[in-house]
This record gives C-alpha cells, sequence and structure tokens, in this order.
C-alpha cells in the first residue's frame, strides 16, 4: 500500500473516531450531571444549572409530543370498544362483556395519565394559558360535587357540599379550580371506605399570609382584620385513613404518591402536584391537616383581588 493511500486511510479513521461536539446541549447537560460541583466558581455553577434547566425543558416537551400521540390511537381504540359495548357488531357474551369493561376503564386511566402529564408539562414549559373572569366560586364547587356524586353513591360514600352565601363574585379560573377541587375529591373518594362521609366547604375570610393555620386567641387579637386581604377558603375533609405528619408536604411534590392499597396503578402521584402549581397561579396557598386513623382535610386558599 503506498503512503499516499496509506495517510488517507489514517486520516479517515480520524475523522470517524473525532469527538462529538461540546456544543451539543444533550452532551453538555450529561457531563454537568457527571462533573464535580466542588471545584466551579458561582458563574460555572449558573451556567451548569442553566444547562440543566434548559434540557429538562427540551424532555419534557419532547415526552409531551410523545404523550400527545397517544391520544389519537386512544380514540380510535375508544370507538371500537364504544361499537362493541352497544351490541352494534353483534350480540356479546357475559364473559365478552367483562372483557370489553375492564378495557374501557384502563382506556379511562389512559386517558388520565395523558391529561395529568400533558398539563404538567404545560406549567413545566410556562405553556400553561390562566383564564381568569369574575365568577361564583359556589357554583364552581357545585358543578364538581355533581359531576362526583354517581361515583360516591356506588361506593356508599356521602358527599356534602356547604356553601358560603356571603362569598362575593371574584375573578379566578373557574376550569383550573375544578381541576384542582376534582382532584382533591378523586382522593377523598378513592382513600374513605364505604359508608364514609366527604364534605367541600367555601368561605370568605381575611388572610393573614404569615400564618398557614388557624390563628390562635392571643393572634386574633393582635391582628386587624381590616387591613387583611380578603381571600376565599375551601376545604375538601374526609373520613379516610389519614396522612402522617411526615408525609404532608412530600405528597405535593412532583411524581410522589403514598404507598398503601387504595393508591394502586391508577396515579401517575402528579395530581396534588398539578394542583399545587394552579393554585400558586392564582397566588394562593393548598396544605393539608391530618393524622393517621382521622382522616384528612386539605385547604385551598384563594386571593380575592380587590376592585
Amino acid at each position: 500500500m503506498s503512503e499516499r493511500s496509506a495517510g488517507a486511510k489514517t486520516a479517515k479513521q480520524v475523522v470517524l473516531q473525532a469527538p462529538i461536539s461540546s456544543s451539543d446541549p444533550a452532551t453538555l447537560a450529561t457531563d454537568d450531571m457527571d462533573c464535580d460541583l466542588d471545584p466551579l466558581s458561582a458563574d460555572e455553577l449558573r451556567g451548569v444549572c442553566e444547562r440543566l434547566r434548559e434540557e429538562s425543558r427540551r424532555r419534557t416537551v419532547a415526552l409531551a409530543s410523545a404523550v400527545h400521540e397517544l391520544r389519537t390511537p386512544l380514540a380510535v381504540m375508544d370507538g371500537y370498544i364504544e361499537l362493541l359495548c352497544n351490541g352494534k357488531a353483534g350480540e356479546l357474551t357475559a364473559q365478552q362483556s367483562q372483557i370489553l369493561a375492564d378495557m374501557q376503564a384502563n382506556e379511562k386511566r389512559l386517558k388520565g395519565f395523558i391529561a395529568d402529564f400533558l398539563t404538567f408539562s404545560a406549567i413545566e414549559t410556562k405553556n400553561l394559558n390562566m383564564n381568569f373572569e369574575v365568577g361564583d366560586l359556589n357554583t364552581c364547587l357545585s358543578e364538581v360535587c355533581s359531576l362526583w356524586m354517581p361515583r360516591f353513591q356506588k361506593k356508599s360514600i356521602s358527599l356534602y357540599f356547604r356553601p358560603e352565601d356571603e362569598l362575593e363574585p371574584f375573578a379566578f379560573d373557574h376550569l383550573k379550580i375544578q381541576h384542582v377541587i376534582s382532584n382533591l375529591i378523586h382522593n377523598a373518594w378513592k382513600f374513605t371506605p364505604a359508608r364514609g362521609t366527604v364534605w367541600l366547604s367555601a368561605e370568605q375570610l381575611h388572610w393573614e399570609r404569615r400564618l398557614r393555620e388557624e390563628p390562635t386567641v392571643h393572634e386574633k387579637r393582635r391582628i386587624d382584620t381590616r387591613k387583611l386581604p380578603k381571600a376565599a377558603r375551601v376545604i375538601v375533609s374526609d373520613t379516610g385513613p389519614g396522612i402522617e405528619a411526615e408525609f404532608h408536604q412530600e405528597i405535593f411534590q412532583d411524581f410522589r404518591k403514598l404507598t398503601r392499597p387504595g393508591n394502586a396503578s391508577d396515579s401517575m402521584g402528579l395530581g396534588l402536584s398539578i394542583a399545587r402549581r394552579l393554585v400558586n397561579a392564582h397566588g394562593g396557598k393548598i396544605w393539608v391537616e391530618s393524622k393517621p386513623g382521622s382522616g384528612s382535610k386539605f385547604f385551598v386558599l384563594i386571593p380575592i383581588p380587590k376592585h
């Protein structure tokens, strides 16, 4: 082999073995996750943080696009299942009807997964549109109760709604608040045993932002409510098993869920995380008060804008 051809082969090998450009975002993000942060300066740490944040956003968008593509085949599947269930493709046996019922139940779960993840990705990528309109919170909550009532009756759980007659109309995102309350009611329905009770209530109050729980008698005396902003407080309480204190904050984090019989594979662990973000988008707060054996009480505070 001549020196010319050998040199060309060597050059070709060098090109083929050249490292991936360090400007590739995915490669940079991988390097950032593997690097030692201790010797880095403040500017370098800021750069690592920004690159990881952008990579997280990029992956979330990619996953959301993939999840969104599941909607079309799922809609086709839904149509065929409905066709079979209605007997339009022929009479079904009892066993076939049961199989189709199981398919419908799992299809509904998959739709819930898709809806939760798309909402989560919209929030994470800051593409969530908020639509604030003046409305009646009592009506908003009553609609949620009406939607859930059949499922509560089927499980023999009592659902009560106590509206606040003096609650004034104010601007909030009707659908987003319904999403939050529906998630809380769903959790109450899921964990409350048969013959249990779930309460939904609303009230108007003056919000002392430094206080998360009900103020003490001493605190009430030193608070001048005339100077405090107004807020609507929604409470969802149940007679379920309760939640240990160490999980009161953790359950609002992404992809976190309690390990217990009632919290099986029908949840991604995003429901309360999404609820927290939607409440935060209203400038409000959400938290839980609970202890094992005494049920749970979830609070949602929504500030009422000044006129």
